[in-house]
């Protein structure tokens, strides 16, 4: 006999949205972290570190590969449409309308590009901003339709991405040096790389020494565009998983709607399965000896569709494990939850004072463990600060901004 879960209060639903949240913000900087310590192309490419990655064998990039590139990022976006859907109910409620939405996510967009040009290019709120107008045109659409053209424009992606990346892992790695026809392709590919790598030699090297006006300066002139090149990299997965997570909050997924035996058996098959293809790809990409162009295919290209497996396998356990989560750390995740936002682009400042020069200097010094022991001290601070302000304050420091910004008011903060 299946168990089901009881339909939950809308405290419980949100508590549930808070606590794989808090999950997420924190897997983020997980993902991140080689990016914020190292060159921005060391992200997936190990041979940008500017010191010994220690990783023998690159297995610790097939880890993180595995179990938190995209799919931190991925469940993030589900509840950024879930969100998105909730404040709506709300506005309608009150008898507002899709201007107010609007509005909040063109603030969201300023964020997003305070973001991107005086903190950290890594940025993912300005494209959350752009692909949220067009999910917000359709957000009246009939929940069905959310859910297959969410899942239909993902899978449109998984077919481009594939097409247009995996032959870079075919002519560029030692599985394209076969080919006679390949070898002129493969020579000038191979040679861009150099190119490509050079356009940071500025920003790097203004991080490491602390001149951060050359760095603003730098990211305003010639990286201007890279917030639109970013929402083209990902549009195929984020106004997908936005809608999808649409649909999922209409349908109940996060409120208990759904059997429990059912979300778990295929909550735990995504999760495996698409484990296991991450795998794959990532023993591919090792055998190609972490190529530029093989670590890009494997990041963008081929790991896209196991990648949608992991992401609604782990929605799902997340949903039906999560109201368990009653002890101390639960309670502090979902409190990191509820400052998701705060706590986003505070780590990005955080780690600001890490890395440039002008603080700490740790920019390019540390390998990938030492990298990760940032990340544990980053959550600890997370961890410690968010349930402490939340239990004296109505919202985090950001999102009392936002909201303030929002609705063109002063909200009390303190309780």
């Amino acid at each position: 006999m299946n168990e089901t879960v009881t339909p939950v209060s809308a405290a419980e639903r949100i508590d549930t949205l808070d606590f794989i949240r808090g999950l997420a913000v924190m897997g983020i900087l997980a993902a991140n972290i080689v990016a914020f310590g190292q060159p921005m192309d060391a992200y997936m490419y190990p041979a940008a570190f500017k010191v010994d990655p220690g990783d023998p064998g690159g297995w610790l990039w097939i880890v993180q590969f595995v179990l938190v590139d995209g799919k931190m990022r991925g469940l993030f976006t589900l509840l950024f449409g879930a969100g998105m859907y909730l404040f709506m109910e709300k506005a309608w409620a009150r008898g507002a309308t899709r201007k107010l939405q609007a509005w909040r996510l063109a603030i969201l967009m300023l964020f997003g590009m305070v973001h991107f040009f005086f903190i950290w290019p890594g940025d993912i709120l300005f494209y959350y901003a752009l692909f949220g107008f067009v999910a917000l045109a359709c957000v009246r659409w009939r929940v069905k339709t959310q859910l297959w053209v969410g899942l239909g424009g993902y899978m449109l992606g998984v077919l481009f991405n594939t097409a247009l990346l995996f032959p870079w892992l075919i002519v560029d790695t030692p599985f394209g040096e076969s080919s006679p026809d390949m070898l002129e392709q493969r020579a000038g590919m191979i040679a861009e790389v150099d190119n490509t790598l050079a356009r940071s030699d500025v920003p790097n090297a203004a991080i490491a020494s602390g001149d951060y006006g050359t760095l603003v300066v730098h990211r305003l002139t010639e990286q201007w565009n890279e917030p639109l090149l970013n929402a083209m990299l990902f549009g195929f997965e984020t106004l997908p998983l936005m809608l999808v997570g649409m649909a999922l909050y209409r349908l109940g997924f996060f409120g208990g709607a759904f059997d429990r035996a059912k979300m778990l058996l295929w909550g735990w098959i995504g999760v495996i399965l698409g484990g296991l293809a991450h795998l794959a790809i990532g023993l591919v990409v090792q055998a190609s000896g972490f190529s530029y162009y093989g670590t890009l295919a494997g990041f963008v290209g081929m790991s896209s569709l196991p990648r949608l497996w992991m992401v609604l396998g782990l929605a799902a356990l997340l949903v039906v494990y999560a109201p368990g989560a009653t002890g101390w750390l639960g309670e502090r995740v979902r409190a990191a939850g509820r400052a998701a936002f705060t706590n986003y682009l505070g780590t990005s400042v955080v780690m600001m004072f890490v890395f440039h020069g002008w603080a700490l200097g740790l920019f390019g010094q540390l390998n990938r463990p030492q990298l990760y022991l940032v990340v544990v001290l980053a959550w600890v601070l997370m961890l410690a600060w968010s349930k402490p302000w939340l239990d004296r304050y109505r919202y985090g420091p950001l999102e009392w901004l936002w909201r303030c910004l929002t609705y063109r008011t002063i909200f009390p903060l303190k309780k």
